[in-house]
């Protein structure tokens, strides 16, 4: 159960890492009145509507479900 919970914690904080490092490359880009050719949002759309700060906010919320079954493991 702990290796589980291990590579539970790993694998969502890389996923969460980019999300994030996703989600602040839109945010620059709009800041600057850049089109961002991400993929989350084309052309100069609010980042704070796009399906990549949602993504982020998701995967966050998991990682920090298993920072708690990660601690309770051990």
């Amino acid at each position: 159960m702990k290796k589980l919970a291990l590579t539970e914690f790993i694998i969502l904080l890389g996923g969460t890492l980019f999300a994030w490092s996703n989600f602040g490359y839109e945010l620059y880009h709009w800041f600057n009145n850049q089109a961002c050719t991400l993929g989350c949002a084309v052309g100069l759309v609010n980042p704070f509507y796009t399906p990549c700060f949602y993504g982020a906010i998701a995967f966050t919320l998991a990682f920090v479900v298993s920072i708690f079954i990660l601690r309770k493991a051990q």
